[in-house]
């Protein structure tokens, strides 16, 4: 595959003097340049030196391999530009005879409050010169996308197939906006188990997981136990929040989930709050679940969020889309399976106020990509150089979602579906798969289905359901949840259709303090729908709520603040700039910058800008830089008179995820309707 986007190396690669390494094979995975098809990883060993005061990290990677054919003439990995690669090295595996099954070691080491810098890496080579069986290999950094670069190294002549060999790369990363810091080794369909393993910390990953999910994180970090095999970690003000709205209610979730879908096989379900610069909401990393602190403010969304990590622990996380152009299998599935639980521990009712909440915003989005929109399609396909975490957006969620509920209602019985779920996890578990394989095993489970050719009714062809554009063929019945809706959708109606006195007189006597959040979020984002609204109804919308909805949790301010800016409601603009210089997270941030770019109140979001990017996470920091900068010209550049760095100065910016496909929509799309849990 050609290399796209990006023009310059990796900083600082420093090749061994040997042959040029030979070009790699064609990829299997157009979002990886690694040469995955070629090789089996058997076991991984990364050691990690955190150097906080000179924010980086000094890394020695050791990947067992096997090839999988004769001579191969190169190894290709992933990595980013952030790395610098010092030196790589060659050995023949040890004890080769009794390592069959995939495993890997994690060491990481850490400096105390005013200790010593840590010891070397503990129990792993040293250099290509420590040892007299390890021998330097040739290798280069090419570019390959703008979101990363490849790694060719050049490999002995005379390897053989299937005869285990150690590759062993060390290096350091700095402080990596786009990525995280190191390499990252995308091998697509594979995976290995891992073991962490510090000189002071262990960790121990008895099953293999796929690449993605391998994530480390570290800071003022103090434990709470939750539960029987939960406990929380958070910042010492943060942890009786955390603690006391999880005590006891992640066990009800696993328990739930476990009769649902089998037993939880990770051991731990551990739950890690992150800043509110942490890019996503949350992320399902195995044993350790990472979510965003700013979600604590808002009980229902965090139930939704936590439940969502807990299904990816049999959906994702054990049965893995084998490619980024079907993540909904990951997400369609965990998405079923979270309301699933959600129905089984709070009722039916909440779970369909929570996917009306979810499909409004997905119907919302289909309005601004338009029916043809390629990505509106469950297997997208993926043009090189695009970056996959465009992909994440309402349809691999919420389409992916509806696809899984019409096979479940197929079969005539929610719990015979989860029948068949809990076998296809226990058939394909620790290994990655592609949606013919998820559909075999359903026709495969439901003989009698497959005898009426389900898979091919007319208008409802699985392959459509898989591969046309627009919204989903077929949605689920939500009348359950009608004691929930049917308020929001009264209330709306009166404030759009009645005369604004009588509308005024009549919501005052509906009292939305005691409503849901999924509710007051519903009304507010029908509001914006239909904003720009005339000045009056805005003024009398602000003189019934806004007192009290600036009281309430961040997803409801957020909602009521674009009403403000989109409707340029200046009284209430001083609640704008108040939320912008208190929220770092670009789930907030990014809808209220958009929404102030596309009117005449640019100027006021430049000024708060200014006033608060050194308090940004880079990448949220260069997407906020490009928002401000459209129609500007170059030495417009917000932040340039403010010493912004080199990279953001070479415009090396990611693309922001709000944006689908390689044009931007006529109007934006607000990044909380995209932005939902990994």
């Amino acid at each position: 595959m050609a290399a796209q986007c990006c023009c310059r190396k990796a900083p600082g690669a420093e090749a061994a003097p040997a042959r040029p390494p030979p070009e790699p094979p064609p990829a299997l995975d157009v979002a990886s340049a690694s040469s995955a098809q070629l090789f089996r990883l058997r076991h991984l060993q990364l050691g990690l030196e955190l150097r906080p005061e000179a924010r980086e990290l000094a890394g020695c990677l050791v990947l067992e391999l096997c090839a999988l054919r004769p001579a191969p003439r190169a190894l290709v990995l992933d990595t980013h530009p952030a790395l610098r690669l010092h030196s790589a090295a060659f050995r023949r595996a040890p004890n080769a005879a009794t390592a069959a099954e995939p495993s890997c070691a994690f060491a990481f080491a850490t400096p105390g409050p005013g200790s010593a810098p840590p010891p070397p890496l503990p129990a792993f080579p040293e250099g290509p010169g420590a040892e007299p069986s390890c021998c330097p290999l040739a290798f280069r950094v090419d570019p390959f996308t703008d979101y990363g670069s490849s790694l060719t190294v050049t490999l002995p002549p005379e390897l053989e197939a299937h005869q285990p060999f150690q590759v062993i790369l060390r290096y350091t990363s700095t402080d990596a906006p786009a990525a995280p810091s190191g390499v990252q080794v995308l091998m697509s369909a594979t995976k290995s188990t891992y073991v962490e393993e510090e000189g002071v910390y262990h960790f121990h990953m008895e099953h293999p997981v796929p690449a993605y999910l391998v994530a480390l994180v570290a800071g003022d970090l103090q434990p709470a136990d939750i539960g029987p095999r939960s406990r929380v970690w958070a910042e010492p003000c943060l942890l009786s929040m955390a603690t006391s709205k999880l005590s006891g209610v992640v066990e009800q979730w696993l328990s739930a989930a476990e009769r649902l879908y089998g037993p939880y096989m990770w051991g731990r379900y551990d739950i890690v709050f992150l800043p509110p610069s942490f890019p996503i909401v949350a992320m399902e990393n195995p044993c350790l679940t990472f979510v965003i602190s700013s979600i604590l403010e808002c009980d229902e969304f965090l139930v939704i969020d936590v439940i969502h990590e807990v299904a990816h622990s049999w959906f994702g996380n054990a049965v893995t889309n084998a490619t980024w152009e079907e993540m909904w299998l990951s997400e369609g599935l965990a998405t079923y399976a979270q309301r699933r639980i959600t129905t089984e521990t709070y009722g039916a009712a909440f779970t369909c106020l929570e996917t009306a909440f979810r499909l409004d915003a997905l119907h919302r989005q289909m309005k601004l990509l338009g029916e043809d929109s390629p990505v509106s399609k469950l297997q997208v396909k993926l043009e090189p150089g695009v970056n996959p975490s465009h992909l994440m957006n309402l349809f691999t969620y919420e389409k992916g979602y509806c696809f899984v509920y019409y096979l479940s209602q197929l079969c005539g019985d929610p719990q015979r579906f989860d029948d068949f779920l809990r076998a296809y996890v226990e058939k394909y578990k620790f290994t990655s798969v592609v949606a013919q394989d998820l559909l075999d095993s359903f026709l495969s489970f439901f003989p009698e289905l497959k005898e009426q050719s389900v898979d091919c009714r007319a208008g409802l062809e699985f392959e459509r359901w898989l591969n046309a554009t627009g919204p989903p063929l077929a949605e689920p019945d939500l009348s359950q949840g009608s004691s929930l809706t049917r308020p929001v959708e009264a209330l709306f109606r009166l404030w759009t259709a009645e005369p604004l006195e009588q509308a005024a007189a009549s919501a005052s006597a509906i009292d939305i303090s005691k409503w849901r959040t999924f509710q007051t979020a519903l009304f507010l984002d029908r509001l914006l729908d239909g904003s720009p609204l005339p000045q009056e109804v805005v003024m009398s919308l602000s003189k019934c709520y806004s007192s009290l909805l600036d009281s309430m949790n961040a997803e409801i301010r957020i909602r009521w603040l674009q009403i403000v800016v989109r409707n340029d409601y200046y009284p209430d603009l001083h609640r704008v700039r108040r939320f912008l210089e208190s929220q770092m997270s670009r789930m907030y941030t990014i809808p209220l910058y958009e929404d102030l770019c596309t009117g005449a109140l640019k100027s006021f979001a430049l000024e708060v800008f200014y006033q608060t990017q050194g308090r940004l996470h880079p990448n949220l920091r260069r997407t906020i830089q490009q928002i401000l900068t459209q129609g500007l010209g170059p030495s417009a550049e917000p932040g340039a008179e403010q010493g912004g760095t080199g990279a953001e100065a070479e415009g090396d910016v990611d693309t922001p995820a709000l944006l689908l496909g390689d044009e931007a929509p006529s109007s934006a799309i607000a990044l909380r309707d995209v932005n939902v849990s990994a």
